[in-house]
């Protein structure tokens, strides 16, 4: 008998999802707002302790509001982990701005602090503009060495925008990703610790570009009781029914977080033992929501593995392959150092659904050990 599908980060409902559509359905405000848009706005704000919140379709959506309402335009230069997914990267070039990647460390995975400033003062030593901001994103759930970053952006007057697509529920000393930079992003896509099916948030504590972004993204309608438009916006809010997912998902933000953190924590336990294999780190003072449990090889090849994890109905993947290999950036400007090649050539994420057994855990790490054999 062929064994149930291990998924690598599958939704996980928290059970009253279903009762709030329901409410949806019976008030007929499916889309595109209502009453669980504002609550689910709520929740995450009052969660991650921000003064604003806007839900939308995508944190994409989220970040490239974020780049609109901050004037990030045309021949502009915008800074960007380049350890990432596509996602947060895209917005960049829907603005027509140029990015430049800045690579990782080994301390948090993340944008190298020392690497950034380095670029910073090679700029300015040559009398050169400076990028006008750096998309931050907090990897696999981790947090980025936020407060030497955000203390640079300070120093050198460049706006910090949070990707925390991945990272709700993460915090560095006490306070959430996506609170620290002008503007923060969050994800509710399917496989994410949290989910709407489809879905992202935009935060900020300034209520003026919180409010700029919520009128550009409904089509940028002036109030008349006619379509009047003067500039253009997009369809970037999220609907009603989704947000009434959210605002279940919401319920449960902290046995999420609670889940994934044991998960990581079994497979530390089964896996430790073994020199061959070494896990994503995490920094002092900070909690990750390990949203995926990420491990490194030193001489593994990681697909092989993947091959065979696959064979028993296992899903898994490499890390992000970093944004300035892509072909699409094969001309961007880049300051790297080697690392987030490595961590790519040599890592491999594991599954992580908060629904797992720590006998399906065990069970993926006795195939993993057999698979290095």
């Amino acid at each position: 008998m062929k064994r149930e599908r291990i998924f690598l980060s599958p939704p996980h409902m928290g059970g009253n999802e279903l009762k709030y559509i329901e409410e949806v359905f019976q008030s007929n405000y499916i889309a595109p707002l209502g009453a669980f848009v504002d609550r689910f706005e709520k929740s995450v704000k009052e969660y991650v302790k921000t003064k604003n919140a806007l839900a939308l379709s995508s944190a994409t959506a989220a970040l490239h509001l974020a780049l609109r309402v901050l004037e990030i335009d045309k021949d502009d230069e915008v800074l960007a982990s380049t350890f990432t997914f596509i996602g947060s990267v895209a917005p960049i070039l829907y603005q027509r701005a140029t990015p430049i990647f800045i690579d990782s460390d080994y301390k948090s995975w993340n944008v190298d602090p020392n690497l950034l400033e380095d670029f910073i003062l090679k700029r300015k030593k040559e009398n050169k503009k400076l990028p006008k901001a750096l998309i931050l994103t907090h990897l696999y759930g981790q947090n980025a060495e936020i407060e030497e970053i955000f203390f640079l952006c300070e120093k050198y007057g460049i706006i910090l925008i949070e990707d925390a697509a991945e990272s709700l529920g993460a915090t560095y000393k006490g306070k959430a990703t996506g609170t620290f930079g002008k503007l923060g992003a969050y994800s509710f896509n399917g496989n994410k610790i949290l989910t709407t099916s489809g879905g992202g948030m935009l935060v900020g504590d300034d209520e003026k570009l919180i409010e700029r972004a919520r009128f550009l993204s409904t089509q940028a309608k002036e109030p008349y009781l006619h379509y009047e438009h003067k500039t253009y916006g997009y369809n970037y809010r999220l609907s009603n029914v989704l947000a009434a997912i959210g605002v279940g998902q919401m319920e449960v933000i902290e046995d999420r977080v609670k889940k994934k953190r044991e998960i990581f924590d079994w497979y530390r336990e089964f896996l430790d033992p073994f020199e061959e294999i070494e896990f994503m780190p995490e920094l002092l003072n900070s909690r990750g929501n390990r949203w995926l449990t990420t491990i490194t090889f030193k001489k593994t090849n990681p697909l092989k593995v993947i091959e065979y994890l696959e064979k028993h109905n296992i899903e898994s993947r490499p890390l992000w392959k970093p944004m300035h290999m892509q072909p699409l950036f094969k001309d961007a400007q880049r300051v790297v150092n080697g690392v987030s090649e490595d961590l790519f050539k040599r890592g491999l994420c594991l599954p992580s659904g908060t629904a797992m057994k720590k006998e399906d855990v065990e069970f993926i790490s006795s195939l993993i050990i057999e698979s290095m054999e």
